[in-house]
């Protein structure tokens, strides 16, 4: 069977799994260590070598043999426990089509991603793939793309811009659906007051998490900038002064894998119970779940959000093809949480979940 045709078997049966990744009863995202080389997995097509990858916010070019387009790949992220998977997914799809894939992450420098997409465009690339977390400082570099006549794919963050932009489709969740459904346990879980907590200051997505639970939380709902995720002491100290400052908070939302930890240890730095949930997937944190310390996270599956736009970028390429049909091809979310964290912790140390 030829390539073509196993990609276009894949394709359908991932869509048949991203499809179903709204229920709430999903298996849940994991993480992959912060290394920066490791191998991928190799099909069983006969010309496809192995791959190699430098750390985020250089040029990651994963080389192949016998494919005449290269695609790139140009995030907004970071070598951290959530976007390390996205960048295996991105090796993974690399070495299934046997074309180079460019990966980029800027590590939250909106001008130097936009940068590198203008360096993309210049080298005649046959899809780019970006995520759009400051739609500010991006959205120029990527009407560029569009106007180059290249492919523009959107994943992870820009499902409310990548029509406007001419982007094919966007690979992500919905963000605010997301936040919704949080809110939905916070209620179950008898909340009244709940912090939520940001790691960025400038991360539409981060902003709709927390509007999202304000909108089916019955309680009240605090959004505030805690510090980033580099800073872990900063996080710390500042969800514990809004605790002390105020004692009607009760619970914690972490819009992302590594505040849900700082809260869970802010909490006890002011002597406080709070019920904690969180977004994404790290090893510590399934730990977490698992000793019943947080009680849930939001799984948006980031490995689809890194593979599935290769794999698209190559098909529309190669035969024309393109999927979504204008919508967005949706990830999450799902929710992990004492139920099913054990089913997919054996996943987090293979870097895939």
């Amino acid at each position: 069977m030829s390539r073509l045709w196993k990609l276009l078997a894949t394709m359908l049966a991932i869509s048949l799994i991203a499809a179903a990744c709204g229920d709430d009863d999903d298996d849940g995202d994991a993480t992959a260590p912060a290394t920066t080389e490791a191998p991928a997995a190799v099909p069983d097509d006969e010309d496809e070598a192995p791959v190699t990858t430098a750390a985020p916010a250089t040029d990651d070019v994963v080389e192949t043999q016998g494919c005449d387009h290269t695609f790139h790949v140009i995030t907004h992220g970071d070598s951290g426990v959530f976007w390390s998977v996205v960048e295996v997914a991105v090796r993974d799809a690399a070495a299934a089509i046997g074309c180079d894939v460019v990966y980029y992450g800027s590590n939250n420098d909106a001008l130097a991603q936009s940068q590198e997409i203008e360096a993309a465009i210049a080298s005649g690339s046959s899809g780019i793939a970006i995520s759009l977390a400051d739609p500010a400082g991006v959205s120029a570099a990527a009407s560029a793309v569009v106007e180059a006549g290249i492919p523009l794919y959107t994943l992870n963050s820009g499902v409310n811009n990548y029509k406007d932009l001419g982007a094919v489709s966007h690979v992500g969740q919905t963000e605010i659906v997301a936040g919704n459904g949080a809110g939905e346990r916070f209620n179950a879980l008898g909340a009244s007051h709940i912090l939520c907590a940001r790691q960025e200051q400038s991360n539409v997505a981060l902003e709709e998490r927390c509007q999202g639970l304000a909108e089916t939380f019955s309680g009240t709902v605090t959004s505030e900038f805690v510090g980033l995720d580099a800073n872990p002491d900063e996080q710390q100290n500042s969800i514990a002064a809004l605790l002390q400052a105020d004692p009607s908070i009760d619970g914690v939302l972490g819009v992302g894998p590594n505040l849900p930890l700082r809260a869970l240890a802010a909490g006890e730095q002011a002597g406080r119970e709070l019920a904690i949930g969180g977004f994404d997937l790290s090893g510590d944190l399934i730990d977490a779940i698992e000793a019943g310390d947080v009680a849930f996270t939001v799984d948006q599956q980031q490995y689809l959000q890194g593979y599935l736009p290769v794999i698209l970028m190559y098909l529309q390429a190669t035969n024309q093809n393109t999927a979504g049909g204008g919508l967005p091809i949706l990830t999450g979310p799902g929710f992990v949480d004492t139920g099913n964290a054990s089913v997919v912790k054996a996943l987090v140390s293979q870097g895939t979940r």
